[in-house]
C-alpha cells in the first residue's frame, strides 16, 4: 500500500454472511501439516470467528476482526499466519503483535501447537520486562515467526537486530488495548518498515474510532468480520447492585460470600484501587491477589499463574493488567465500578461464561454511574436486573482456595521437566497424583499446584529430599 493510494472502507461480513452452522476446519483448504496441528489440539467444529474470518484470511484478503477473548480469535490468524509461511525460507515472514508480554506468550504457545507438523519451525517471543541480550543472541539465526510486544519489536528493529523485509503477514491482536497502552507511534513504524504487499489482520475486541484508523493506515480493502450478534450472552447471568461508593468493598466481600464462586476476578478502574480492594479482601479472609502494571514482571507472572492454577480465588486487576489472563473456566467478573463505555463492560464480561460453561457477571452502580448503566442497558438491548445489596455476615465463613503454589529454584536450564517434578512428589514427598495440579516450567524456575491441606508436609519432604538426584531451594508461595 502506498500513501497515493489509500484503501477503500472495509467490506462489511454480518452474520448473515456467515458459514453454515457447525462449519469444520476440514472443511477448508488446510495443508495437511496444518490439519495435524488443529487434531492434535482437539478441535474440531469452528467457532463464529473462524468460521467468518478463516476463509477470507485464506484467501489472503486482509481482516479487520472484532473478536473478544475465548472467541477462538488465535487460531484464526494463527492458521492464516502458518498457511503462508514457506518454512525453506530462513526469514522472519510474519509478525504478531500483542499488548502484553502474558498475551504474546499465550499466542506463541498456541501457534507452536498448531505448527506440530511443520518440522524446524521457529517461533520467537519478543517482549520488554526481560533482559535483551538473550533476544538478540537468539536472532543470529532469523525465526519464521515473531510474536512480541510493539516496544520490544520496535526496539530489535531499530538495533538492526531483527528484519523484516520479508513478512509477509502482520498480525494486530487485542488492537484496542495497544492503542490504549500508548503503542500507537511504536505500531505505525513497524509497519513502515514491512513490505505494503503484506496480509493485514487487526483483531480487536471494540471498534473505536482510532482502531478504524489505524486499519485504515495498515490495511488494504479489508474485509470486516464480527462476532457481535450474541453467542455467548446467554451463558453469563448480570446482575447490578447499587451501592454508595463508601460501601463497595464491603459490599464486594458480602456478594462473593453470597454466590461463592471458585474464581473471581474483580475489575478496577485504577491501579490504587487495585491495590487498596485487594488488601481488604484479605482483611475479610479472602485468598485475593493484585495485579495492575506497576508490578514487577517476574510478581505479575506469578500473580498470573497461582490465579490460574487455582491457588487464589480472587484476583482484582486493571483492565490491561489483566490481558494476560488465561482461566477456560472463570467462574465470576465483577466490575467494582462500571467502566466509561459499554464495550468494555461487554469485554469484561466476556471472560466469563466461555465455552458453552455458565458464567456470573456482577456489577456495582454508585448513583452517579446511573448513566453508565443505562448506556449498557442501550447497547446490549438486554434489560438490566438489579439485586439489592447483601450485608456482610458477622461470621464469614470464607472458601480457601484448593490449591497452594509451590516454587522450585530450578527450570529448564537445570534440564528439569514436568515428569521429574511429579516423580518426586509421587515419591519421596508421598503426594497421589490427584493431589497434583498444574505444573510449569520456565528457565530458572518450576511452579506447582498441591492440594492445600497437603502442602505443608509437601514442602518439608522436598527440602529434605531430592529432585531428580539433587537438592533446590523449595518455597510455598
Amino acid at each position: 500500500m502506498t500513501a497515493s493510494s489509500p484503501p477503500a472502507a472495509p467490506t462489511a461480513v454480518g452474520p448473515a454472511d456467515a458459514s453454515p452452522p457447525g462449519p469444520v476446519f476440514a472443511d477448508l483448504a488446510l495443508a495437511p501439516h496444518l490439519l495435524q496441528g488443529v487434531d492434535a489440539l482437539g478441535y474440531t467444529a469452528m467457532t463464529p470467528i473462524q468460521a467468518r474470518a478463516l476463509p477470507e484470511i485464506l484467501a489472503g484478503r486482509d481482516v479487520i476482526a472484532q473478536a473478544p477473548t475465548g472467541s477462538g480469535k488465535t487460531a484464526a490468524f494463527g492458521l492464516g499466519v502458518l498457511h503462508r509461511l514457506d518454512p525453506a525460507l530462513v526469514e522472519t515472514q510474519a509478525l504478531v503483535l500483542c499488548p502484553t508480554r502474558e498475551l504474546a506468550d499465550q499466542v506463541g504457545k498456541q501457534l507452536r501447537r498448531l505448527a506440530l507438523g511443520i518440522p524446524n519451525l521457529k517461533i520467537s517471543v519478543l517482549c520488554g520486562g526481560i533482559p535483551l541480550g538473550p533476544q538478540l543472541a537468539s536472532l543470529a539465526h532469523a525465526p519464521h515467526v515473531v510474536v512480541g510486544t510493539p516496544g520490544r519489536i520496535q526496539e530489535l528493529t531499530k538495533k538492526r537486530a531483527l528484519h523484516l523485509r520479508h513478512v509477509r503477514t502482520l498480525v494486530l491482536d487485542e488492537a484496542d488495548r495497544m492503542l490504549d497502552m500508548g503503542f500507537e507511534e511504536a505500531i505505525r513504524d513497524i509497519v513502515k518498515r514491512i513490505p505494503p504487499e503484506r496480509q493485514g489482520l487487526l483483531f480487536s475486541a471494540t471498534f473505536p474510532d482510532p482502531i478504524r484508523t489505524l486499519g485504515t493506515a495498515m490495511l488494504r480493502d479489508a474485509v470486516e468480520v464480527r462476532t457481535d450478534d450474541g453467542e455467548t450472552a446467554p451463558a453469563i447471568e448480570q446482575f447490578f447492585v447499587e451501592v454508595e461508593p463508601a460501601r463497595r468493598t464491603p459490599t464486594l466481600a458480602a456478594l462473593l460470600l453470597q454466590h461463592r464462586p471458585a474464581s473471581t476476578v474483580v475489575f478496577c478502574n485504577t491501579r490504587a484501587e487495585v491495590n487498596e480492594v485487594a488488601a481488604s479482601l484479605v482483611h475479610y479472609g479472602f485468598g485475593a491477589l493484585a495485579l495492575h502494571g506497576d508490578m514487577e514482571q517476574r510478581d505479575r507472572d506469578e500473580v498470573l499463574l497461582r490465579f490460574a492454577n487455582r491457588s487464589c480465588n480472587v484476583l482484582v486487576a486493571s483492565d490491561v493488567a489483566a490481558r494476560g489472563l488465561d482461566v477456560e473456566d472463570l467462574a465470576a467478573v465483577v466490575n467494582l465500578e462500571l467502566p466509561h463505555d459499554a464495550d468494555t463492560y461487554v469485554h469484561r464480561i466476556g471472560r466469563t461464561g466461555r465455552a458453552g460453561r455458565s458464567g456470573l457477571a456482577l456489577s456495582l452502580v454508585s448513583p452517579r454511574e446511573l448513566p453508565r448503566a443505562t448506556g449498557i442497558e442501550t447497547h446490549t438491548g438486554t434489560p438490566l436486573r438489579w439485586l439489592r445489596a447483601p450485608a456482610m455476615p458477622a461470621r464469614a465463613n470464607v472458601p480457601a482456595a484448593p490449591m497452594v503454589t509451590l516454587r522450585i529454584d530450578a527450570g529448564r536450564s537445570d534440564k528439569l521437566r514436568p515428569g521429574d517434578i511429579v516423580g518426586a512428589l509421587t515419591g519421596e514427598a508421598g503426594l497421589q497424583k490427584e493431589a497434583i495440579g498444574k505444573i510449569d516450567v520456565f528457565a530458572t524456575r518450576s511452579y506447582v499446584a498441591v492440594d492445600r491441606a497437603q502442602a505443608g508436609r509437601t514442602v518439608t519432604r522436598l527440602r529434605e529430599g531430592k529432585i531428580k538426584g539433587r537438592r533446590f531451594r523449595v518455597a510455598s508461595l
